[in-house]
């Protein structure tokens, strides 16, 4: 789920991936639930999915969508085990999987919706990324971003996945192209922040177990999923943000 700074393209087809957390994450179906219930309305009829990974974001958003959806998405291996899953699932035809990234697609190719779902944290170049994204948007289209949250989290385990970087609201919108409009900008998971810093300061774990991950999933979203908006999506461990090309307003 990285997308590298290539040429026009350039499919990559020599890239690897170097995380091992897609199919531990995968399995966050409660989280998964929580972020696709605040990111639906921002999605319109034709959806760019960049850096698909195994397909566990795709199967979780492209069935339902009732428009066209197109993943892009660099390392083989993972575009092969992406296909498999579909398939297994018996959805393989609710989208397009293509490999290589954004600038791989056809220079005409407009969308309605830009999805970076865990992904703009690992690209270097993240202003050149989404400056490139703007232009591939249609009038009205949107960039959508979901990002884990505040630099001052970021642990060996972030390095190990390919991690560059973890966003605040200030650094986030500080990349956005000064174009679009910010339509939205705020955190999510405020019981898993409190979860991170304890870690962060008590356990000093440099990664966490998959027994850990599915207590979070299990019983720490669902409270974020109630408290969060209470605090007004002010604290959290991952931040979205939204921004929109052209005068239209979304209804929040």
């Amino acid at each position: 789920m990285f997308t590298p700074q290539t040429g026009a393209g350039n499919a990559m087809a020599d890239f690897k991936y170097r995380g091992s957390e897609l199919e531990t994450f995968a399995r966050a179906v409660n989280w998964k639930r929580y972020w696709r219930h605040l990111l639906v309305p921002f999605l319109g009829h034709d959806v760019l999915e960049v850096g698909s990974g195994i397909g566990a974001n795709t199967a979780l958003l492209a069935p339902q969508h009732p428009g066209r959806w197109t993943s892009v998405e660099p390392d083989r291996e993972l575009l092969d085990e992406a296909r498999r899953r579909l398939a297994a699932a018996g959805i393989a035809d609710c989208c397009a999987l293509q490999c290589g990234t954004l600038r791989s697609l056809e220079a005409s190719r407009r969308f309605d919706s830009i999805l970076y779902l865990d992904v703009l944290e690992h690209i270097e170049n993240d202003r050149l990324e989404l400056e490139d994204a703007a232009q591939r948007l249609a009038c009205g289209g949107r960039i959508v971003v979901l990002a884990p949250a505040h630099q001052a989290l970021f642990t060996e385990f972030d390095r190990a996945i390919g991690h560059v970087r973890r966003y605040d609201k200030d650094s986030l919108a500080a990349i956005a192209p000064v174009r679009l409009g910010c339509e939205r900008l705020f955190y999510v998971d405020s019981v898993g922040l409190a979860a991170s810093l304890a870690n962060r300061w008590i356990l000093h774990q440099s990664a966490p177990s998959l027994a850990q991950i599915e207590f979070w999933d299990r019983v720490m979203v669902p409270i974020s999923r109630a408290l969060d908006p209470l605090l007004l999506r002010a604290l959290g461990k991952s931040i979205i943000g939204v921004w929109r090309s052209g005068p239209e307003k979304h209804p929040r």
